[in-house]
């Protein structure tokens, strides 16, 4: 894939919550972008069947709220993986640098 490939945009139309929302993707994101926006879908459809009697932005906000706290998450989890990292190679180095002595 060429530079002017990746950089190349397409226009879609994504459905969420049955609004049509237009947006420009990068085309390198566009089979991403229809993978989320039916995870967004399938999440708003458990919270319908969880919670009837709300309106779309309630769903939508719950959504949200969801998806905000699994990202939070998996930062937390990248974060600490990254320290253990950081832990276990300051002990490689350590252990190295003590039998090349």
């Amino acid at each position: 894939m060429s530079m002017s490939e990746k950089n190349e945009t397409v226009n879609m139309n994504v459905m969420i919550a049955e609004r049509n929302y237009p947006l420009k993707v990068l085309k390198a994101d566009e089979e991403r972008m229809h993978g989320a926006v039916k995870l967004v879908n399938d999440r708003i459809k458990e919270y319908q069947q969880k919670y009837e009697g709300k309106d779309k932005q309630d769903y939508m906000a719950m959504c949200l709220l969801n998806f905000a706290v699994e990202q939070m998450s998996a930062q937390a989890t990248y974060n600490e993986n990254d320290r253990l990292l950081e832990e276990k190679l300051q002990q490689l180095e350590e252990t190295l640098s003590g039998s090349s002595e």
